[in-house]
């Protein structure tokens, strides 16, 4: 997949979450994502500074 085939595919799965909403549930449901994805940020950069350490320990 290209980047900007990923783009309008994103974009296509808003304007469908989105439709039929109020103004209210859209902004609960971007919160949510936001908040999902925030936490897999976390998640991604604890598990590289673990991992790292662990080699590091294991090589040592």
């Amino acid at each position: 997949m290209q980047p900007c085939e990923l783009v309008v595919l994103i974009s296509t799965l808003a304007c469908h979450i989105a439709e039929g909403r109020s103004a209210d549930e859209i902004a609960l449901i971007s919160s949510i994502f936001s908040q999902l994805g925030d936490t897999l940020s976390t998640i991604s950069a604890f598990q590289d500074l673990c991992c790292d350490n662990e080699e590091e320990k294991d090589t040592n």
